[in-house]
């Protein structure tokens, strides 16, 4: 600013003793002057320490030890003019100290420093009292006090003081002032405006600079901002903007643009007089990289506003954003995308960017600054967001590989943002096949680890999105990312759980996903979370039904329930109702049960075991209770032999042999003692084959040719009926014949169906009873053998459990037009069929008939 020429000092009064002349080279010795009661021993004390303290922080350091600041405070508020002038020149210089700072803030200084600003004081006074306040206003406690003692007024009235140095210390101390939202508010009240307007005209850069930094941060308050708006503050910032030699102040007066840019009335004003389009087009060009940076951020702070995205698009702000993309500052890359982001919620806007940007925005996402990766990837995630041709935009730019590479970026923010795109792009299915091919699920195994619930989350909607496709699950089971998937389902965050429930219902889609989801827990945590209120969701629910599908036995007896989509598949087995959590034992482990008093499970395998074996066996000898069923088979030329055996014992489990087979069918009706009696032959041949046979064995269901019989004489005499109400006819008749016939309702007691499965059990050793061994069945093995045949014959039907032993059927049938008009559509209506009672007849849904067929 150039320094300032020093006011000369007045000579004392003619009526006073000649001053003598002291000379000190010692500054100790010129503090003890301090305590002078001499005016002329004073200012020249002051002079010295002035000049001794302007060279430098260390002397100011050695004034403050040798305790100079006291003396000089009191001398601040002196009544001769002369030493308070330099007085205050002293502490003012020496307030940069942080030491003395500390100190003066100790002495409580403040309140005597404005008190200085007083229009009566002399310039120079002006001068370094604002400069000790704004030495001091850094300190948040000093704002304090300046505020609260009134200093604001002082120093705003002082912005029109014709030195230019008081000008500079009162703009930069309003600048430090007005970081408190108190401050801000107070200034806005004192008018500060058009004062700071007037020092953008100022011919010292210094003060145009702290004016431009002074109303970045005032504009932030929408009511400081229409007040520039009202003093045609604009004006003076586009003059500064539009002239190449202010080009060091055009950042600064850009961020204020930007915070008037918020305000509809602003952009509008500014798009008329066209002050918005030169301001696009000067970013463009301009080489000052953060003045493109602020410009960028300008427009997306502006851009949140709807009304300003609609004005910015007409203005063609894309295609500047589009340019700020290409250069070479990574803050602008940074600053263009999130810009772009904003401007997307515009829907004209995100057209015309996806047709302009898109490739370069997949250029920065093989960027090498991580942050520049997660801007483009969030520009991205706007931009695909319902618009499918973005989405295919972003495959024909090549982008689905570098999406997938940011997945194992190092920034959390960068991959739920790429995640977020590959959902979007996953909404078609040429895409989704893309994005298979470049293994897109085993990258979204380290998101599923990720510990941030933004990543988690975004990541399991990925794979909700990409596993509809068999590939695609396969690909995620083999990877590994079902146990992290299903970790997930113990989250904590809402949409965590939402959206692993939403993935796991997806991918339950095939068995051996299913069966895999089942081993890591996913059942036992669904029936979890849906027995709690807040934790269940919508998908929680689905979730469990659609992994319960694969699980049939599970689900019956849970749930009570089979749909008529639910396929009864051979290994199905009916063990009885269970609570929800509770987890049912497989059929191999209940078939080693020692046999008890409970009720019977209920078996259904029409399957040989000699239909499709695994290749390789590896034998397990004591896997083979002498009491239970064989659960091994020998892979050799024993097969037909043990077939044999089984067809005179239909309903056994598979045997190890045909010597084993034969001995357990020779216990039968011979005494406790005998059976009781060890069998070391038999012992030996199963030692004997464990050692022929080094292969693994695999436990195999008993087979049930009686059931198979049903099911090939079901096939041929009522697959050709004419209509599906006859089949169900049909097929109810042929199950109640199987089960005992039909039943008086009042004799129904009389029916003696506990016994007969009771000596099935105590014949077999085994609480599991295949269903075609049973001759007198009640509601629920009718229902389930009539379940198991018309899954078989194609005829769609329910299976539902009732209490007390009741079940049932249902069916839906289209009954014929009540109006006698042939080819009229009609909706089928639910019929429930009755097993028991007149097997065959078909009893609407909600009648008293019905209701009474279902209940005792």
């Amino acid at each position: 600013m150039g320094k300032k020429i020093k006011k000369e000092v007045e000579p004392p009064p003619k009526d006073v003793f000649d001053p003598l002349s002291v000379e000190s080279k010692k500054a100790a010795t010129v503090v003890l002057m301090l305590s002078s009661p001499e005016e002329e021993v004073l200012f020249k004390a002051c002079e010295s320490l002035y000049k001794f303290a302007v060279k430098g922080d260390e002397n100011k350091l050695t004034l403050l030890e040798l305790g100079a600041v006291e003396p000089l405070f009191k001398l601040v508020t002196h009544e001769d003019p002369v030493v308070r002038r330099n007085a205050t020149m002293v502490l003012g210089i020496m307030a940069s100290h942080n030491d003395v700072k500390k100190s003066l803030r100790q002495l409580d200084v403040t309140h005597a420093f404005i008190a200085r600003l007083a229009p009566e004081e002399d310039v120079v006074i002006h001068e370094f009292a604002s400069l000790c306040l704004t030495h001091m206003a850094v300190e948040y406690n000093s704002k304090v006090q300046i505020f609260e003692q009134g200093g604001l007024e002082p120093l705003i009235r002082l912005l029109n003081s014709p030195d230019p140095d008081v000008k500079k210390n009162c703009v930069e101390c309003i600048y430090s002032m007005v970081q408190d939202f108190q401050s801000r508010a107070a200034v806005r009240e004192l008018n500060v405006i058009p004062p700071l307007l007037e020092l953008l005209k100022s011919d010292y850069p210094i003060i145009q600079l702290l004016a431009l930094k002074t109303l970045g941060v005032i504009t932030i308050d929408r009511e400081t901002r229409v007040m520039l708006r009202e003093n045609q503050g604009l004006d003076h910032l586009f003059k500064i903007l539009e002239t190449k030699e202010f080009n060091d102040l055009h950042v600064e007066a850009l961020g204020v643009v930007a915070n008037c840019l918020e305000d509809v009335d602003t952009v509008q004003l500014i798009q008329e007089t066209g002050g918005l389009r030169k301001l696009l087009a000067f970013t463009e060009v301009s080489t000052l990289t953060d003045f493109q940076k602020n410009a960028a951020k300008a427009i997306a702070k502006s851009a949140y506003d709807a009304e300003n995205r609609k004005i910015l698009h007409e203005e063609e702000v894309e295609k500047c954003l589009v340019t700020l993309l290409g250069t070479d500052n990574e803050g602008t890359k940074i600053a263009a995308s999130q810009a772009i982001s904003a401007m997307c919620e515009n829907l004209a806007s995100k057209q015309t960017t996806g047709t302009l940007g898109i490739p370069q925005l997949v250029q920065l996402l093989s960027s090498d600054n991580e942050e520049v990766k997660e801007a483009a990837a969030t520009a991205l995630v706007n931009l695909t967001t319902a618009h499918l041709g973005n989405a295919s935009a972003v495959a024909e730019a090549d982008g689905i590989e570098p999406l997938i590479s940011v997945l194992g970026s190092k920034r959390d923010g960068a991959v739920a943002s790429a995640a977020t795109v590959l959902t979007n792009l996953a909404t078609q299915e040429p895409l989704r096949l893309n994005m298979q091919s470049h293994g897109i699920m085993s990258a979204l195994v380290e998101p599923l680890h990720s510990t941030n619930s933004l990543v988690q989350s975004t990541a399991a909607l990925t794979v909700a999105a990409v596993g509809c496709d068999a590939d695609a699950r396969t690909e995620l089971r083999n990877a590994g990312g079902l146990e992290p998937l299903i970790k997930l389902l113990h989250s904590r965050n809402d949409e965590v759980r939402r959206n692993a429930c939403w993935a796991v219902m997806v991918c339950a889609n095939d068995e051996l996903t299913a069966a895999e989801m089942t081993r890591l827990g996913a059942l036992d945590i669904l029936e979890e979370i849906n027995l709690s209120i807040g934790r269940k969701n919508n998908f929680s629910e689905v979730a469990l039904d659609k992994i319960l599908d694969h699980n049939l036995p599970q689900k019956y007896s849970q749930m009570g329930y089979l749909e008529s989509n639910n396929i009864i598949s051979d290994g199905f087995y009916d063990y009885g109702q269970v609570k929800r959590g509770v987890k049912l034992l497989s059929l191999e482990e209940l078939s080693a049960q020692e046999l008890n008093d409970r009720r019977a499970i209920i078996l259904v395998n029409a399957k040989s075991p000699e239909v499709e074996l695994p290749p390789t066996t590896e034998e397990k000898s004591q896997d083979l209770p002498a009491r239970s069923f064989s659960t091994m088979r020998k892979i050799s030329k024993e097969k037909a032999s043990s077939a044999e055996e089984k067809s005179d014992t239909p309903g056994r489990w598979s045997s190890l042999s045909k010597g084993s087979s034969r001995e357990k069918g020779s216990r039968k009706g011979k005494g406790k003692k005998e059976e009781e009696k060890p069998k070391e032959e038999e012992v030996d041949h199963v030692q004997k084959i464990a050692e022929e046979v080094p292969e693994k064995a695999v436990w195999l269901p008993p087979f049930d040719p009686i059931l198979l019989d049903y099911i090939t004489e079901v096939s041929k005499t009522i697959l050709p009926l004419a209509s599906t109400k006859e089949q169900v006819i049909a097929l109810a008749e042929f199950v109640a014949d199987k089960m005992g016939g039909p039943i008086e309702r009042d004799k129904l007691h009389e029916f003696s169906w506990e016994l007969h499965i009771s000596e099935i059990e105590f014949e077999l050793k085994c609480n599991v009873v295949p269903i075609g061994r049973i001759n007198k069945g009640t509601f629920y093995h009718r229902t389930l053998l009539f379940k198991v045949l018309a899954d078989r014959t194609g005829i769609g039907c329910t299976l539902v459990r009732g209490e007390y032993n009741r079940a049932w059927n249902e069916v839906k049938l289209v009954d014929e037009s009540p109006l006698g008009i042939p080819g009229l559509l009609i909706p089928p209506q639910v019929f429930i069929v009755d097993l028991m009672f007149q097997p065959g007849h078909l009893m609407k849904e909600g009648t008293t008939e019905a209701d009474h067929y279902r209940r005792i």
